[in-house]
């Protein structure tokens, strides 16, 4: 149980003391809670002996009273908004008026509550500002982690992009310098790197349009029934030419009419991803296999191939974005490295699952299995 603190600031003994008894064996649970949330009651009878325990040890909630000797409870409450904004300040007092409730909220309180107040009245409103502890806290983690994957994202990008971008200035400085002679049957070389790169840095570009749909979620999607054959045979046909190029046969086995309540779009980058992995990282020689089953609760959409393989260790890394898996046999393998990444993001739009069986130099079986849905649930997921 997590354990937060809770500074109670009031003169009168009994006050306190009633408020640590209330809260010793109190606790606060939320569906978004791992665990729930106990308290640990820190008291002080002064407006300056508050600031003292304020200064040594934040605690996440004050109690406040405002009628202190010395200072008062809105100073008290000025100093926490001024010095210590995070804690959340509920005002408890017995001269309770509009004109104090209005002070009170101005400069930062976070709720009102009239002495005498009841166990019953005085949990829920702990439970409230608890609840409220908690989103703030979580709000924030999440506004922090958002930040760092953008700039990791970002930083990532920009060395995909400059790093073929410099190959290419520097092979037309080369060609430009006339570094190989006057014969441009010398520069054939420096020129299909270029196109190389080229066709890498497009690559990319197109992954992170896909990527981009997927994410900004603004993307309407025409969802309707759509043939998973026709479309896995247009991602086939669309990748021959590689595979021949690679000496990499394709096949597709499928039941009849296998159709999926899905956008048509999100179905082809599905195929072309799976596929065209599948062919890239293969060996001469080898084979892909594309396998389309339906029963009464799920589609099964199974890739399989005969390629270099992924290490169990690594299959975890697979979905992560720019993740490429390099092993001697695929270093010369280019890609953006987004491709299982947009895959993983669309799967799950969907509900589905994806399952990796893979064995270094035999190949791997990507199996992506649709849950077939009431419309209800077909609603609230997508």
């Amino acid at each position: 149980m997590e354990i937060v603190d809770i500074l109670v600031v009031d003169d009168e003994p009994g006050i306190r003391s009633g408020v640590a008894r209330i809260l010793k064996n109190f606790s606060v649970s939320y569906p978004f809670l791992e665990d729930d949330i106990g308290f640990n009651v820190i008291e002080a009878s002064t407006g300056e002996e508050a600031i003292q325990v304020i200064s040594k040890s934040v605690p996440a909630v004050v109690l406040l009273d405002n009628k202190l000797p010395g200072i008062q409870g809105v100073e008290v409450l000025e100093y926490i908004n001024k010095n210590h904004p995070d804690i959340l300040v509920m005002m408890i007092t017995s001269y309770a008026s509009l004109e104090l409730a209005i002070k009170a909220t101005n400069i930062g309180a976070y709720d009102f509550v009239p002495k005498p107040f009841t166990p019953q009245e005085l949990k829920s409103s702990i439970e409230n500002i608890t609840k409220h502890y908690f989103l703030r806290r979580m709000t924030r983690k999440l506004h922090s982690e958002g930040k760092q994957v953008r700039f990791q994202f970002l930083t990532i990008l920009s060395h995909e992009l400059k790093a073929p971008l410099n190959a290419i200035e520097g092979y037309l400085r080369m060609m430009q310098n006339k570094e190989a002679g006057d014969s441009i049957d010398n520069y054939m070389d420096f020129i299909d790197r270029s196109l190389s790169r080229i066709h890498s840095m497009r690559s990319l570009i197109m992954d992170l349009l896909d990527l981009t749909h997927v994410e900004s979620g603004k993307r309407n999607r025409n969802l309707r029934e759509v043939d998973l054959n026709l479309i896995a045979r247009s991602a086939i046909e669309t990748m021959t030419p590689l595979a021949i190029q690679r000496d990499v046969s394709i096949s597709l086995e499928a039941d009849n009419d296998v159709t999926l309540f899905a956008d048509s779009g999100d179905v082809e980058i599905l195929f072309n991803n799976l596929i065209s992995n599948a062919v890239k990282y293969n060996k001469p020689g080898g084979w892909v296999h594309c396998k389309i089953a339906k029963s009464a609760n799920e589609v099964r959409i199974e890739v399989s191939d005969s390629g270099v393989g992924i290490k169990e260790e690594d299959i975890s890394k697979l979905f992560q974005e720019f993740t490429r898996i390099k092993n001697p046999q695929s270093k010369n393998v280019t890609g953006s490295g987004l491709g299982l990444s947009i895959v993983k993001k669309i799967a799950d739009l969907y509900g589905a699952s994806i399952k990796v069986d893979s064995k270094i130099d035999e190949g791997s079986t990507f199996t992506i299995t649709f849950p077939i849905p009431t419309g209800d649930l077909l609603n609230d997921s997508i």
